[in-house]
């Protein structure tokens, strides 16, 4: 229509101007075909391999935190001013170093004064036994009744128990002075001091003044909890061998949060007797020496438990694609058509990815020319094999 209305326009010289314009688009059309087929070029070539099948021992990990084998509350036993604070915050100290000092004049007082009723029931108690052997002399010679023998026998009775009364009472009154005298109970590092000299503290049973903390360093105890499936397969495996976590210390590692190395080991050496029936976990308790006491109670780590040997899939981290809702994996089938396998991911083993699901052993994963836009789930594509390699055992991976 464009040609025809040119050519009614314009005479000779548009004619010639639109036949001119005719033959060109003619050849556009005739060119395109060609120009595509430049454009869209042979298949991309990829690398592919099957994955390695392998049986591998099998790590769980655990989240858990340090806490001291022993801690102490150190309060005051008794009442008073507090006179002496021995120690510096944050220092070592060994059982029985005496750590704060309270006002001991008022302890000493009464350790005197239960003295001095010792001596005076031990003096009646000696009267009263030699009137009672005069008691008993003088019945021979019908001089005395035997009621007033009984009452000097009475009489002797109680003054032994007078006497035992106030021995009682003299130890209590030095235990309360002993206890003026604030000693560490373990050997450990103190906390800060809760409370300055000059100020009263209360002792006894209830309410006592709380000066300090005592926390022990080395050995430290790591406390994780593990899933109900996760103790039933324990369970079962340790059936199978006989042995269990309460019998044979399994050994374990354990790594910080900034460490990527499993350097630290321990031991299990405890494990719970009842599953928590809120959260369906067990707890679980390891031991790991610190003589370096750079473990502080309280810091979260990681601990890693031998689960068994397990069959597994290892696959290059780098062959796994990942979303924003899952991570997958590009195969290629009979016909070179690429197919994208959703898989679940487990831990790397001598650096290469564990694949807990989702792929076969006969597949052949993508695992070269990913850069490549074109491959892509659904394109056609050239595979080449390749192999699927471990890296060096590491010392810390063994």
């Amino acid at each position: 229509m464009l040609l025809t209305f040119v050519a009614a326009r314009g005479g000779d010289g548009h004619g010639r101007v639109a036949g001119a314009l005719f033959k060109t688009l003619a050849a556009l059309v005739f060119l395109a075909p060609s120009a595509v087929a430049r454009a869209e070029g042979p298949a991309p070539e990829v690398v592919v391999s099957r994955p390695l099948a392998k049986t591998i021992p099998r790590w769980d990990e655990y989240t858990g935190r340090f806490e001291a084998i022993k801690q102490v509350e150190v309060r005051a036993r008794v009442s008073g001013a507090l006179e002496k604070i021995n120690f510096t915050d944050g220092q070592f100290v060994k059982v029985g170093d005496v750590l704060f000092v309270i006002d001991q004049r008022p302890y000493q007082i009464a350790v005197d004064s239960a003295r001095a009723e010792l001596t005076r029931a031990q003096a009646q108690a000696v009267a009263s036994t030699r009137d009672y052997a005069r008691a008993q002399e003088m019945t021979q010679g019908r001089t005395i009744t035997a009621r007033d023998v009984d009452q000097r026998k009475a009489s002797n009775d109680i003054a032994k128990a007078q006497v035992l009364s106030a021995e009682a009472a003299l130890r209590n009154a030095e235990l309360n002075l002993e206890w003026t005298q604030v000693r560490a109970p373990i050997a450990g590092r103190v906390s800060d001091r809760r409370v300055d000299t000059g100020n009263l503290v209360q002792g006894g049973q209830a309410d006592a003044t709380l000066l300090t903390t005592i926390v022990t360093l080395d050995p430290i105890h790591f406390i994780f909890d593990a899933s109900e499936a996760d103790y039933i397969r324990y369970a079962r495996s340790a059936e199978r061998q006989k042995e269990t976590s309460r019998e044979f210390k399994n050994r374990v590692s354990v790594r910080l949060a900034d460490e990527t190395e499993w350097t630290r080991s321990g031991v299990m050496d405890f494990m719970d007797n009842q599953l928590n029936r809120r959260s369906g976990t067990i707890r679980g308790r390891a031991v790991f020496d610190n003589k370096d006491y750079f473990l502080t109670p309280g810091t979260f780590g990681r601990l890693r438990l031998f689960g068994g040997d397990v069959s597994a899939l290892l696959i290059p981290d780098a062959a796994v694609v990942s979303d924003q809702t899952s991570k997958t994996v590009l195969v290629v089938s009979d016909d070179n058509k690429v197919i994208a396998k959703s898989v679940s991911l487990g831990p790397i083993h001598n650096g290469l990815r564990v694949i807990q699901s989702g792929l076969d052993a006969k597949d052949r994963i993508v695992i070269g020319g990913l850069a490549n836009p074109m491959v892509r789930s659904g394109a056609t594509v050239q595979p080449k094999e390749g192999e699927i390699k471990e890296a060096p055992v590491a010392v810390s991976d063994r």
